[in-house]
């Protein structure tokens, strides 16, 4: 093992005195392009070798060794952490790599004699560095879907094929297909050979459903995923119960579309619906009927510098996700969930552990839920049950958490609610709004609430004289 690993330094040290003699702002144009496929070429060969390891280390980390399994002897879940903490790679990044060393690493039967790997084609390609990881990954991950549906010389042809476009030694393939090139004729390969596959659609759709979180980019984190079709029609029929008043308009009054003009929604589409799948996640999170962690309710933690949060600058930190959360994400959290202080020492010992403190409580929630029926927002048609509770007046000024000091707002209009220019207030006891200056340059207050008990007797103090019925 010492003779492989010195010999791997020295290659090393001799490609980088290869690289320090021409850097690439030195090279002509031709030059460069060579150069750059010369060095993709010697990629090649360290990627085969990559996975074969990352196959390996899996192999030896399988689940039924138990106790035994070398990525637990190592203090690992699992042999993707493992190599991440060896290699210091991503965890995409190893995955891709156990996927690929698994797949074409050489097997034993039950009695222990050889077999060929799970794609030959693919292993034999690597090992003479005419496949790169990410063609041979692709490959390997379209074929696989349809491996128990396909038939196996079929299915060895077109691995054979793939290989060939791959690495461009096929007829009527006088270069490389790049990967994105490759990743194409794998999903038509894979089409032609699951065509007639014996599994009804109920049962493939069953298969490949699911729901992915990607990458974050631009302060954003992607999703992408199948549904099966009840569940896509469930979530429609919840985003049109809350987007459709707003999509039209051709079977509206003149009032009506009065009302919305007034309203002035801004948002698109694809943002309520985002807006409505916040709501959708806060009601199922609160609703008590989910799996807990640790003892407690699934609780996303959020954590942020007290001087931060006080400066105004800076950005806090949620668990499981990478991105950093704005300032004005953690005051919406901190408003809407609590906070709980913990002090640090300058070594990182916690030296106080304070109580959580304002969370509003199911008995408070219910009964500012009567009070104000839903969001407080004129024209916001989010029930109560979706709401979040806002502290009208914030805990850094004095503000309990008291239903004299709670309302009930959905999660845009909360998240938005120091931006948008709607003001809030308490008179008595009971929420007032104020619209934006463009909406009302008067920045007139008025009562807010959708609840039918409220606005029955809103409307008997404003015209005593009508006959009102005695419901006591």
């Amino acid at each position: 093992m010492a003779g492989i690993r010195e010999a791997l330094d020295e290659i090393g040290a001799q490609l980088a005195a290869v690289f320090a003699v021409d850097t690439p702002q030195r090279l002509d144009d031709e030059e460069l392009l060579l150069v750059a496929g010369a060095c993709e070429a010697f990629g090649r060969v360290v990627d085969a070798h990559r996975a074969a390891l990352a196959g390996e280390v899996a192999e030896r980390s399988r689940v039924e060794l138990g106790g035994e399994r070398l990525s637990a002897r190592k203090g690992c879940r699992s042999p993707v952490e493992l190599l991440e903490r060896v290699t210091q790679v991503s965890g995409s990044e190893a995955r891709r790599r156990v996927t690929v060393g698994a797949a074409t690493r050489p097997r034993a039967g039950f009695t222990g004699e050889p077999l060929a790997p799970e794609h030959p084609h693919v292993a034999a390609a690597l090992t003479a560095g005419g496949l790169g990881l990410d063609a041979a990954h692709t490959i390997i991950r379209e074929l696989g879907r349809t491996r128990t549906v396909a038939d196996p010389a079929h299915l060895d042809t077109a691995e054979r094929a793939l290989v060939e476009q791959a690495a461009g030694t096929g007829d009527g393939a006088p270069v490389r297909a790049s990967a994105d090139e490759l990743a194409v004729q794998a999903r038509a390969w894979a089409g032609f050979l699951d065509q007639d596959g014996p599994e009804p659609d109920d049962e493939r759709a069953m298969r490949r459903r699911g729901l992915r979180l990607g990458r974050a980019r631009d302060g954003l984190i992607g999703l992408s995923g199948e549904l099966l079709p009840e569940i896509a029609a469930k979530l429609q029929r919840l985003l049109d119960a809350h987007l459709s008043p707003r999509s039209g308009g051709g079977f509206l009054t003149e009032a009506e579309r009065a009302d919305l003009a007034v309203q002035a929604e801004t948002r698109t589409t694809d943002q309520q619906r985002h807006d409505v799948l916040a709501a959708i996640i806060d009601t199922a999170a609160r609703s008590g009927e989910h799996p807990s962690i640790g003892g407690a309710a699934p609780t996303v933690l959020v954590s942020v510098r007290d001087a931060d949060l006080e400066a105004g600058r800076g950005a806090a930190h949620a668990d499981g996700i990478s991105l950093p959360v704005s300032l004005r994400a953690a005051r919406h959290m901190i408003c809407t969930g609590g906070i709980q202080i913990i002090t640090l020492n300058d070594a990182g010992r916690i030296t106080r552990l304070g109580s959580p403190e304002r969370c509003f409580t199911p008995h408070q929630r219910r009964a500012i839920t009567l009070r104000d029926g839903g969001c407080l927002i004129p024209g916001c048609t989010v029930p109560a049950a979706w709401c979040e509770i806002h502290h009208v007046t914030p805990d850094n000024r004095g503000g309990p958490t008291h239903t004299d000091n709670g309302v009930l707002l959905c999660w845009y209009h909360h998240r938005t609610i120091d931006t948008s220019g709607w003001g809030i207030r308490m008179h008595h006891g009971a929420p007032q709004i104020r619209p934006p200056t463009w909406l009302d340059p008067h920045g007139t207050w008025c009562t807010a609430t959708t609840s039918p008990t409220r606005l029955a007797n809103l409307l008997e103090s404003e015209w005593p004289e009508l006959p009102w019925e005695d419901t006591a």
